[in-house]
Formats: structure tokens, C-alpha cells, sequence
């Protein structure tokens, strides 16, 4: 029996369908791209580049609390490690690290789930500033895509980036992504609340699967 919102019955579940789970290997020009679950001993690595890569990544990333420096220290890896496996053994994310030539190359998560009658999710991701330009983000966001739509029980994902951020713009049409519409004074980014354009895809608008559309297209190749 379901928890009754609305007057109507939803069952409750408790899987988490679709996590852990290792997606790929995938050829993109940067290396072999594969996809896995986060591991308490990224922090190492994740620390690093995380501290390396401020520029690059704190003025598109929801302002925190502390500074950077604090947020991203290696000490600080097993809190979110911790955090992000509850929620996924909660069925409520999916969170995964992505690498190239087995090594460490970012983040990508999908979080928010809400199963029921909407099956929604939202997609984010960030990669390593030496990989940038090399189809890695495009193909993860792919490999993601399609391992939620089939085994992940999701219909709908939706990806929020600010106008300024051409790059992620750029990844997320051509994962196959369509822009929905622009969300004004969305989030609290580098300090500020800043506008953010909606990308989103459905299941039935992937076809064949994203990942075969890159292929297709010869961005990628099947290892």
C-alpha cells in the first residue's frame, strides 16, 4: 500500500534500480571514457583536481558554504562520499565518477529522483580541465542517459546550465538534449542568483539510445 498524496496511492519503493553500476568503456578523443560508482578512494584524486581546477569550475557550480579550498580538501571527500551513497542506496541518486584511461577524470550524478507517475530526474556533471574539448562530458552524459532510461526505471531527465556556459551548452545538444525554455534567477551560483537555460530529453526521444547516436555520428566508438 502507497502513501496517499492527492487522494491517490503511490507504492513505495524501495530498490534503487539502476545504481551501482558500471557503464561503457567508450572511445572519445580524449581516451577510453567509462563510468562507475564513487569510491571513497577518489578522494584523493578527486581533491586534486578539484583544487587545481577552481577556475574552472567555481563560477558555473551552486555557491557552497566555506571556502573553496575547505570544500574541496581531501578531508572532505568522505562526508559527500557518505552523503551521495545514502541517497543512491535510497533509490533518490545515482551518483558516479567518470574516468578516462582509468583514471580519474570528474563527476556525474543524477539526482532529485522522483519515481510515481512523473519517473523525473535532473543530470549534472563536471570534468577535469586537461580533458575539456575531448567528447568526454558529451559521452558520459550519454552512457548516463541511457542507463537510466533503461534500467534506471526514469522517463524524463532535465540539465540546468547558465547562458554564459557555451561548453556545457554545447554537450548537452550534442548528447541530444533539446533546450525547454530559461529559468530567471534559478540558482545561487559564484555568489549570485544567476538565470539558467532547461535542457531535457525524454525516453521516447532517444531511439536507438544516445550513446549509438554518437557513434553514429562518429564522436564515439564502442571499445
Amino acid at each position: 500500500m502507497g502513501a496517499p498524496i492527492s487522494g491517490v496511492a503511490y507504492p513505495i519503493e524501495s530498490r534503487h534500480p539502476g545504481w551501482p553500476a558500471k557503464l561503457g568503456p567508450l572511445r572519445v578523443p580524449a581516451g577510453v571514457l567509462a563510468v562507475r560508482p564513487v569510491r571513497l578512494r577518489d578522494a584523493g584524486e578527486w581533491s586534486r583536481v578539484r583544487l587545481r581546477d577552481r577556475e574552472h569550475l567555481e563560477m558555473w557550480e551552486p555557491t557552497g558554504v566555506g571556502p573553496w579550498p575547505d570544500r574541496n580538501a581531501y578531508w572532505s571527500w568522505p562526508s559527500q562520499w557518505m552523503a551521495l551513497r545514502g541517497l543512491a542506496r535510497r533509490g533518490q541518486c545515482l551518483p558516479f565518477t567518470i574516468t578516462v584511461d582509468g583514471r580519474f577524470a570528474g563527476q556525474i550524478t543524477v539526482g532529485n529522483v522522483i519515481r510515481a507517475s512523473l519517473r523525473s530526474a535532473w543530470i549534472g556533471y563536471w570534468v577535469s580541465s586537461d580533458i575539456v574539448r575531448g567528447g568526454v562530458a558529451t559521452g558520459a552524459v550519454a552512457l548516463v542517459t541511457d542507463h537510466v532510461f533503461d534500467f534506471g526505471g526514469l522517463h524524463r531527465l532535465e540539465a540546468t546550465v547558465r547562458p554564459e556556459n557555451t561548453p556545457s551548452l554545447r554537450v548537452l545538444g550534442k548528447a541530444g538534449y533539446r533546450q525547454e525554455g530559461l529559468f530567471e534567477r534559478y540558482l545561487d551560483v559564484a555568489g549570485g542568483w544567476r538565470d539558467h537555460f532547461c535542457y531535457a530529453i525524454t525516453k521516447e526521444e532517444t531511439g536507438n539510445g544516445l550513446v549509438s547516436r554518437l557513434v553514429s555520428k562518429g564522436l564515439a566508438e564502442r571499445v
